[in-house]
C-alpha cells in the first residue's frame, strides 16, 4: 500500500491558522485601508483527497488567497445539482400548481418539503440531468424547459453549484426512485407554497430561492 502523501504546510501561517482555516492576525485583510485587486492571484500550495465517496469527495488544501495569507481549506467537491420547479398552470394561470416533494433528510434530522432535485452525473449536461431527475423522483415529464438561476448554496466549504430549471406543460407518469428514496409528491398552489416559505414549513434553501424568484418574475411580467 502506498502511503498517503501529506500536504506541505506553509510556513507563512501559524498552527492556529492552519487548524481553523482562519486568517493570521498579521493578515493584510485586517487593514481596512488595503484594497484588494480583482486580479490578485490565488495559489494552490498543496491538495490531497481526505475522503472519497459515492456522491462527493473532500479535499484538504492549503491555498494562498488574495491578501497573501496561506490557509487550510477543507472543500467538498461535487459534480453539481439540478433543481426542478415544475409548474402546472392549466386550471389556474393566476395561481398555478407547484410540484413539491416530502422526504426524510438525515442531515437535517427531519422530513422536508422540497422541489425535485438531484445530483448531476459526471459528464452529464444539466438539462438532461434535470429531465432524468424529474422522471425518477416524480414520474412527471415537461414539454417546456427554461433556466431560472444557477447558484452556490454554501461556497465557504462546498464546491457544489445548483442549476434551477422551470418545467412547464407537465404530463404525469410512473416514478422510478432509487432504492433508498421514499418520496411523497404533492401538487400545491403557488400561493400556498409561498405561505409555507413564510411560515417556515418550507425551510429548504434551493426551494425557497426557486419559489420566491419565480413569484417575483411573474409579478414583474403582470
Amino acid at each position: 500500500m502506498t502511503p498517503r502523501k501529506q500536504p506541505v504546510k506553509p510556513q507563512t501561517a501559524s498552527k492556529k491558522t492552519q487548524s481553523k482555516g482562519k486568517l493570521a492576525p498579521s493578515s493584510p485583510l485586517k487593514n481596512k485601508s488595503k484594497v484588494l485587486s480583482k486580479d490578485e492571484k490565488v495559489v494552490l500550495i498543496s491538495s490531497e483527497v481526505a475522503y472519497r465517496g459515492p456522491l462527493f469527495d473532500v479535499h484538504s488544501e492549503y491555498v494562498r488567497e488574495p491578501g497573501g495569507v496561506a490557509s487550510r481549506r477543507d472543500v467538498i467537491r461535487h459534480t453539481g445539482s439540478v433543481v426542478i420547479l415544475a409548474i402546472d398552470a392549466r386550471k389556474n394561470k393566476k395561481d398555478p400548481l407547484v410540484l413539491l416533494e416530502r422526504q426524510y433528510r438525515h442531515a437535517a434530522g427531519q422530513y422536508l418539503w422540497e422541489l425535485p432535485a438531484g445530483r448531476k452525473e459526471p459528464n452529464e449536461a444539466s438539462l438532461p440531468g434535470a429531465k432524468r431527475e424529474l422522471i425518477e423522483e416524480t414520474g412527471y415529464r415537461a414539454r417546456r424547459w427554461s433556466k431560472l438561476i444557477r447558484f452556490y448554496p454554501s461556497p465557504g466549504f462546498l464546491g457544489e453549484w445548483m442549476q434551477i430549471y422551470l418545467a412547464e406543460e407537465l404530463t404525469s407518469g410512473q416514478a422510478q426512485p432509487e432504492e433508498d428514496e421514499f418520496i411523497e409528491c404533492q401538487m400545491v398552489p403557488l400561493s400556498e407554497a409561498l405561505r409555507w416559505v413564510e411560515s417556515n414549513k418550507i425551510i429548504d434553501g434551493k426551494s425557497m430561492i426557486a419559489l420566491l424568484l419565480y413569484d417575483r418574475l411573474r409579478r414583474a411580467r403582470a
